[in-house]
């Protein structure tokens, strides 16, 4: 809806060039030139708006200040947990992101449904317990950044803010910047997790989750000459007791030590083949990857 009305302020800017003094003809073809750039379409507002209120009865001036509050590119934004990206609402995230439109999406990935009870979602991870999955989850969360790293169009990050806060603000300040659809998966651990520690440990706890491999960060920009960025490290420290310092894991091994046990190494592993997975594309990116 905004960018049609940006549309039709360009359309009236473009046809009423010969009815405005020569000063405001030039702005208005500095906006049309930049106008999916913030700074420069507030600095072009800042000059035209005080221009056309002077400029008395002049029609095109009167359409311009009309629609004057879509001078600046406005910053869109839309928030959502993994229930909706990943599951019962990916269909229309999938179509946002298709359309190429420059629109922003922060999901945050607490991997179940937190906020209608703690159902397991497509986010959920291998062994982990929750609604519907009492018994631990038999296979492997979605990989959605992968999905959307397949487009080849849409800026995909994955962050961590306890982890690197600077990767974490690089990757809003990229996404921002990125004239197209933008995607940030954020590690965001909620109370149906139990945490040993404490939810006042969650800055911790997603510290652990990067350092021993069980969630990454990551940028993939299409704009940029290296494109895809691990901002994560070699996976160090004890896995398993990552899993077992959250009662959603810890559960299934005091019920079920056997299936844990098995589960438990299943979601290492597929940790450990997704983190040389990354690895891959940081080599394919650079160009470094060798033919077969």
């Amino acid at each position: 809806a905004v960018e049609t009305l940006r549309d039709r302020t360009q359309d009236v800017m473009e046809k009423g060039m010969d009815k405005v003094p020569a000063e405001v003809a030039e702005l208005f073809k500095k906006w049309i030139a930049n106008r999916t750039s913030g700074a420069v379409t507030q600095e072009v507002k800042e000059q035209l708006v005080p221009m056309l209120e002077a400029a008395g009865d002049c029609e095109v001036a009167k359409e311009i200040l009309g629609l004057k509050q879509y001078l600046v590119k406005k910053s869109q934004w839309i928030f959502g947990g993994d229930g909706w990206a990943y599951d019962i609402g990916y269909g229309g995230l999938d179509h946002v992101l298709a359309t190429n439109e420059d629109v922003n999406v922060v999901v945050l990935d607490t991997e179940v449904y937190s906020n209608t009870g703690g159902q397991a979602s497509k986010s959920t991870p291998t062994g982990a317990t929750a609604k519907f999955a009492a018994a631990g989850k038999s296979f492997k969360k979605k990989d959605l950044a992968a999905i959307a790293m397949s487009y080849g169009h849409i800026y995909v990050a994955q962050v961590s803010m306890g982890a690197n806060q600077q990767q974490y603000l690089k990757a809003i300040q990229e996404a921002e910047a990125y004239n197209g659809p933008s995607l940030i998966i954020a590690y965001s651990p909620c109370i149906n997790h139990g945490i040993k520690k404490g939810m006042s440990k969650a800055q911790t706890e997603e510290q652990l989750a990067v350092e021993c491999g069980y969630w990454n960060n990551f940028r993939f920009n299409p704009e940029a000459e290296k494109k895809f960025t691990l901002d994560s490290k070699e996976p160090k420290g004890d896995y398993q007791e990552f899993l077992n310092g959250e009662v959603r894991y810890n559960a299934l091994m005091r019920a079920n030590p056997e299936k844990a046990q098995r589960l438990f190494a299943q979601n290492e592993a597929e940790a450990m083949e997704r983190y040389e997975y990354l690895k891959g594309l940081v080599n394919l990116y650079d160009g470094t990857a060798k033919e077969d």
